[in-house]
């Protein structure tokens, strides 16, 4: 027995790794983020799965779902939206699972910030604007941010921002910034990404707020830096001719295919 802790993606049902997906086929047990997760997704699950919502339930309460699960010898398919290295909760149940001796492992999925780039068509690193990409979030109920990781501290930087969980607060957000990326910085708010209501607001640090208004909330992404401009970039030396690549045709030494 095994619980599968599975990245399903930014909410697009196809937006999920071929290995997730087969580990969702053979789970006869699938606990979900019913909040986050559209249930098309769900229709993976095997006939007959026990499929749970654990929405409204607490920490306890989805462990011993798993521990169920556990003691009947049933793989677990733990769904959770977009990938499960950042602000999946996922941390403080494999910290239980590990207590009581239950076997996991874990399938990564789509982040909402690259579903949102793909909407936007843009690339978040271009030469000589960003080549730093910063994830992160402002203070909510769930958690706190620690002092160090202040906004104004990666906004220090100039790299491109994905700004999480932070809508309800895109007024402070953009004068939070607005002093290291100018009040002409391009901005972008991309809301449910790669969900059929997606919706897209691009403006600038100081228009964004009054564009966005309160026509969105909790799954919007706000997308913040110069590289969103796309434009008054050079093109970088990957492709150029002069450019010295070991599996370019022309060096004694590149790779044939």
């Amino acid at each position: 027995m095994t619980v599968h802790f599975i990245g399903a993606g930014p909410g697009a049902a196809d937006l999920l790794t071929l290995r997730g997906r087969d580990l969702i086929a053979a789970s006869p047990v699938c606990l979900y983020a019913g909040s986050l997760i559209p249930e098309a997704v769900l229709a993976h699950c095997p006939p007959g799965a026990r499929i749970v919502n654990t929405a409204p339930l607490d920490l306890d309460a989805i462990i011993a779902e798993i521990r169920t699960a556990h003691q009947a010898g049933q793989d677990v398919a733990r769904l959770h939206s977009g990938d499960l290295s950042v602000w999946s909760a996922m941390g403080e149940q494999i910290r239980r699972l590990k207590a009581e001796g239950i076997p996991f492992d874990v399938t990564p999925g789509v982040p909402s910030f690259a579903a949102a780039a793909a909407t936007l068509g843009a690339e978040l690193t271009l030469p000589c604007l960003a080549q730093s990409l910063v994830l992160t979030r402002t203070p909510g109920r769930a958690s706190a941010m620690p002092e160090r990781e202040r906004l104004e501290a990666f906004a220090a930087t100039g790299a491109t921002l994905a700004i999480h969980l932070s809508i309800h607060r895109l007024d402070e957000t953009a004068a939070e910034l607005t002093p290291h990326y100018g009040a002409d910085c391009p901005v972008a708010v991309v809301w449910r990404a790669s969900w059929p209501d997606e919706r897209v607001v691009r403006g600038t640090l100081a228009t964004i707020a009054g564009l966005v208004g309160d026509t969105m909330e909790r799954t919007a992404l706000i997308l913040v830096g110069p590289a969103l401009g796309q434009e008054g970039f050079i093109e970088s030396s990957l492709y150029s001719t002069d450019y010295d690549r070991r599996f370019r045709a022309g060096r004694a030494d590149a790779v044939k295919s």
